[in-house]
């Protein structure tokens, strides 16, 4: 895992990217294997893994009431979920959907629309098609491109 400084002459890295419009330039068509991406970091994260944190488990088979269960039966009390699907897409169920992924269980795709499978796209990729598109800044964005293409799509079939 690499790190950056999430701080830049005394401004946030985001603000930079935004500001010369890099994390909008539509660069990752233009990227062949893009390169991997650092964890923003002002110290805190690094030394959390460091201490042993986060905690890392499998997730949770069940809830009842405020109450996560465990696969191990353990309970939990919490006060909110978040889904958080990561930077590594981890997709064995498209395994047998021939075309989908490549041969390191990769998406097959262009911007996000797939290459091999007619009608499936993908968001939230690394470099799917600029700097902020695996981020909630760049999602969206994507996501609405892609459900215009979608929808152009199913509607010359």
């Amino acid at each position: 895992m690499k790190f950056a400084a999430q701080r830049i002459l005394g401004r946030d890295l985001h603000f930079w990217t935004a500001r010369t419009g890099l994390d909008t330039a539509p660069l990752g068509r233009l990227l062949s294997r893009p390169p991997a991406q650092p964890v923003l970091d002002d110290g805190r994260y690094r030394a959390a893994l460091a201490a042993g944190r986060p905690d890392r488990r499998a997730v949770f088979t069940g809830t009842d009431g405020a109450q996560l269960i465990w696969p191990d039966g353990e309970r939990e009390e919490v006060d909110a979920i978040v889904f958080a699907t990561g930077y590594r897409p981890d997709l064995p169920y498209l395994t047998d959907l021939d075309g989908a992924l490549d041969t390191e269980g990769k998406p097959r795709h262009r911007e996000g629309l797939a290459t091999g499978v007619p009608g499936l796209a993908f968001v939230g990729l690394e470099w799917q098609r600029s700097l902020s598109s695996n981020s909630l800044r760049g999602v969206g964005r994507d996501a609405e491109r892609i459900a215009r293409r979608l929808a152009a799509y199913l509607a010359r079939r």
